[in-house]
């Protein structure tokens, strides 16, 4: 059972009903190829619940810190996802649509994790004008710029070189 999940039980009784909750804990394995979500950190939900005819919609804000290495340059970057909610539990959910109402629960894990996952950066950046590190002496080039020669054409290219324009 995770600390997202909760009883609507008093929403399903009574339609047109309302309930605003928030909730804060760890959501641990929040991850794509660029950052991450620290499996100990506090994922905040700040949501209204509303009892419709089909379920309960869920409408509100999750938010979530994350880390992970810049792109260009590796230097640690860390920042934090705010994603928009808007969602509808249903006994009877469409696969990829809605999600489940299983016996007066929702579980708000399962689209915390959706809108987190797609909020994450895959390239994050220290910041917009990162210069990297040199491909030829692996030094940053934020710190200092090195005399390396950057004009090495890249031998797969060479045949291209050939070809009158």
């Amino acid at each position: 059972m995770t600390p997202f999940r909760t009883n609507v039980a008093d929403l399903l009784h009574r339609p047109g009903s309302r309930r605003a909750l928030r909730l804060e804990a760890p959501l641990p394995g929040l991850a794509v190829t660029g950052s991450a979500v620290p499996d100990d950190a506090p994922v905040a939900i700040d949501v209204l619940l509303e009892r419709v005819p089909e379920g309960i919609v869920v409408r509100g804000v999750v938010r979530a810190p994350w880390d992970g290495p810049c792109s260009r340059c590796l230097r640690p970057v860390t920042g934090v996802v705010e994603s928009q909610l808007q969602e509808l539990f249903e006994t009877e959910p469409l696969e990829g649509e809605t999600y489940p109402l299983a016996h007066d629960h929702v579980d708000l894990a399962l689209p915390m994790r959706d809108a987190v996952l797609l909020e994450l950066p895959i390239a994050p950046l220290c910041r917009d004008d990162c210069a990297g590190l040199c491909p030829v002496c692996g030094r940053d080039r934020n710190d200092d710029p090195c005399s390396c020669e950057q004009t090495t054409p890249d031998p797969r290219w060479a045949a291209l070189s050939q070809l009158e324009l």
